[in-house]
């Protein structure tokens, strides 16, 4: 990976993660937990399902994932959490500009994203959009947004300034490739314009060392588990066990 590149701009694109052969396999199970649960359910209500769903697991610890992770957090690494964003063709559903550890409790609030398309992922559709650089200025104050529609969990949104929106740029993605941004940069994503649903499953890592010291914004504590290194720690107890029903 491109440390470098990584560090002054807060993220890096494009990664190959599962190979094109098997995207229809992934995609056939995301589709059959769809119907499941139903679209609205879907859409952002598939929370950490990692616990109970073989193929979201095996995504989250794809070992071109972790080397990627453990790069970028230490030896010692926690899957936080996962979660399915869905954005549907013609609907005014977006996510506000916004940064990811804002609301998770943590401390320090180290933390990083990988965000690996279900469905391609492009402008039309409403790929996610970054402000490079922004990761660098600590965490901003956020608001509640005014557009309905907006995903987030308590509809937060954090001001950008006209020159930092004319910077965003597009992490358009082919199904099976992901994106991975610091949980300090500020990213969002417009309504999806298109006929084609745009599924992304997000996958949080953090650093052993990191502690929550007050819920999330579900109001809710973290259930981590291990999947790089030790937990010397032991900041969230005996480290979690994921169970497959």
């Amino acid at each position: 990976m491109n440390r470098t590149f990584y560090e002054t701009n807060g993220y890096l694109t494009q990664i190959e993660v599962v190979p094109p052969a098997q995207v229809a396999d992934i995609r056939t199970h995301f589709d059959t937990l769809e119907v499941e649960v139903g679209r609205e359910q879907a859409r952002i209500g598939l929370l950490d399902r990692h616990f109970d769903t073989e193929f979201i697991w095996q995504l989250a610890t794809t070992p071109t994932v972790l080397d990627i992770v453990e790069e970028l957090l230490g030896a010692n690494v926690f899957l936080l959490a996962t979660h399915f964003f869905c954005k549907y063709g013609q609907e005014e559903k977006f996510v506000a500009w916004h940064q990811d550890v804002t609301y998770w409790g943590l401390e320090p609030p180290t933390a990083h994203t990988v965000w690996l398309a279900i469905d391609d992922s492009d402008r039309e559709n409403g790929c996610m959009r970054v402000l490079p650089g922004t990761h660098q200025g600590g965490i901003r104050t956020h608001g509640k947004s005014e557009q309905v529609g907006n995903l987030l969990s308590i509809n937060q949104e954090v001001f950008v300034t006209p020159e930092e929106e004319q910077s965003a740029v597009d992490l358009e993605l082919k199904a099976g490739q992901a994106s991975v941004h610091d949980g300090a940069l500020i990213h969002g994503s417009l309504p999806n314009r298109s006929n084609r649903r745009r599924c992304g499953l997000t996958l949080r890592y953090i650093p052993t060392s990191v502690r929550q010291t007050i819920t999330n914004s579900t109001g809710k504590r973290w259930s981590p588990i291990l999947v790089r290194g030790v937990d010397a720690e032991k900041h969230f107890g005996e480290t979690q066990i994921r169970k497959i029903r």
